[in-house]
Order: structure tokens, then sequence, then C-alpha cells
């Protein structure tokens, strides 16, 4: 049996490749992703509401679901797993309907986010869970960008090369949760 080739995607190319990427298949992400779970999602989204500006503009943008932990001495972060997804599900339609393109984290979405992704033309990518040392290896950079005083939840620009995901829900109702 053949195994399927990864393909390589960077963040600027995702709004174009969304629509070609199927439920299931193994992608090689490099470019910008901004880290961002619950506590973030709620002041984003506080911001919103009183009309602020964003701390980084949701459109094409890239968000992973993680809480990275202290960089160890001569790397840019500590293990960085993903998070239940679910838990962002209260905020995710808004942030997609204003442009939001990939999420990434593990778990099942539910319908209304689903339907979100099918209506903005994103993406759910699944980066594979108790495998923080692992996504680590793909950072080669991060800053805080807001929230400082989230600690680990606070917002991080990182830069990754090659971070292994599998392409969760794509845009035409594929889901790799679909029984």
């Amino acid at each position: 049996m053949e195994q399927e080739k990864r393909i390589c995607i960077h963040t600027d190319e995702l709004a174009e490749c969304a629509r070609e990427l199927k439920a299931g298949q193994s992608i090689l992400l490099t470019g910008t992703v901004y880290t961002a779970r619950d506590a973030a999602h709620k002041r984003m989204t506080a911001m919103l509401d009183a009309g602020e500006a964003l701390p980084f503009s949701l459109k094409g943008a890239v968000i992973y679901y993680a809480g990275p932990t202290p960089a160890p001495k001569g790397l840019p972060i500590g293990s960085c797993g993903p998070t239940t997804s679910s838990r962002m599900d209260v905020y995710t339609p808004r942030f997609l309907d204003l442009g939001l393109k990939a999420m990434i984290g593990k778990g099942n979405r539910n319908a209304a986010v689903q339907e979100a992704i099918r209506r903005n033309q994103a993406v759910y990518l699944c980066a594979l869970g108790g495998a923080g040392a692992l996504a680590a290896q793909a950072v080669r950079s991060m800053e805080v960008v807001a929230f400082e005083d989230l600690g680990c939840e606070s917002v991080k620009r990182l830069q990754v090369e090659k971070f292994p995901l599998i392409v969760g829900i794509d845009c035409r109702g594929g889901s790799l949760f679909s029984v």
C-alpha cells in the first residue's frame, strides 16, 4: 500500500488552497500561526464588541488552539500541543466570518462551526494530541503579541516550518469525525 504524500502549504496560500483540501489529507504547514485559547478568545470577542482593533488581523489568519509551555534554553518554545477545539466553538463562527481561514486543534467541532467553515471556505486542521514536543519541533520563532498577563494562554505569533497536520474538516463538509 502506497502512503499518501503530505502536501506542503504556506499560510499565505491557505485561502486559495483551502478549497482543494479534503478531510483526512496530511499536510505540512509553514508560515505564521497565532496561538489563542479560551481566555484569549473571550478577550478578543470583548474587543470586537467594544469596536476595538484586535491584536492581529483575522483576515487570512491561522489560529492554533494551544498554550505553549516556557521555552527551554536555546529553543523558541516549550511543549506546544493542541487543546480541545470545541471550547472555542462559541467564538469561532464570528471569527471565521471576519476572515479567519484555518484553526488548528483536536477533536470535533459543532454544527455552527462546520457551517461557518463551509460558508467561509476555511479549513479545520488537527494536530496530534499528546505530542506537544513534536509540535514544538516545527516552531522556528515565537513572540507574545497580546494578553501577556494570561501566561501560557497569551496570544503568540509563531513561525512554523513543516508543521505536520491532518485536515479534520474541509470546506465542502467533509469531516474526519463523521460516522
